[in-house]
């Protein structure tokens, strides 16, 4: 079941430190080097967490090894680590991730519900996470499932993917569900879709995840480094998106 976060992990460089963290109330943030990364916060810390030393200044794997942990503040912590590196500009295009140099573009073009409305239409469609404006890209062209750990009126409780996965033509995780563990299981469920697609700004851009069942990472690249900790400390009341790009890359 670790498999998927242990390939993320080992492909992080030994040489890469945590230069800056902040954990806010709604995203944990990492900046390493030139690279910062994101990571959604579930406010859930039952478990103590794996590490207890001075995270600044150890070696970003390292600190990206938290995202194993079932103290989920801790995770969120992790994952931004990991996105730290993957999700870094020059990282990321020499995967193959296209973008703009401008601090600020247009996310339409890279907003995976909107640019999949034609592909969709007709089809049966889950998403896990309630994504906004969801009702009104995705509901009246397609049959539209939405799964929440806390459903809105007309969602279905989490539990139910286990019976609605697996009738889905298309399947879209927030990627919260790397946080919380659950992705290795929805992506189980989700195998006969036609495309499985990883969205938020925690979605890490590593081309290692296609070997685990994913067709699609739509996830964000922070170009305004100074800016994302700010949102994420709460000292700009803007959404994070404000400080960067969302950008998306398929297998």
């Amino acid at each position: 079941m670790w498999e998927i976060y242990d390939a993320m992990i080992n492909g992080i460089p030994e040489d890469f430190l945590v230069d800056e963290l902040v954990c806010g109330t709604t995203h944990s943030v990492i900046r390493s080097g030139n690279g910062v990364g994101l990571g959604p916060n579930r406010p859930f810390e039952t478990r103590m967490p794996m590490l207890t030393q001075n995270l600044l200044g150890l070696p970003l794997r390292v600190a990206a090894g938290c995202v194993k942990s079932w103290n989920y503040v801790e995770a969120s912590i992790g994952l931004a680590a990991i996105n730290a590196y993957y999700n870094n500009p020059q990282v990321a295009r020499e995967h193959g991730v296209i973008f703009s140099d401008a601090k600020r573009v247009e996310d339409r073009m890279n907003d995976p519900f909107i640019m999949s409305q034609n592909e969709v239409k007709g089809k049966k469609v889950g998403v896990v996470g309630h994504f906004p404006h969801l009702e009104s890209l995705l509901e009246p062209i397609c049959d539209l499932s939405i799964l929440e750990w806390s459903p809105e009126e007309g969602d279905y409780p989490l539990p139910a993917s286990e019976f609605i996965l697996p009738e889905c033509d298309y399947v879209y995780i927030t990627c919260a569900s790397v946080v919380d563990k659950t992705l290795p299981r929805l992506l189980e469920l989700s195998r006969n879709a036609r495309r499985i697609t990883l969205v938020g700004p925690g979605t890490p851009l590593a081309p290692v995840l296609f070997e685990h069942g994913l067709q699609e990472l739509s996830g964000f690249m922070v170009k305004d480094n100074a800016r994302a900790f700010r949102i994420v400390a709460g000292a700009e009341k803007v959404k994070i998106y404000s400080a960067g790009q969302k950008v998306t890359i398929k297998k």
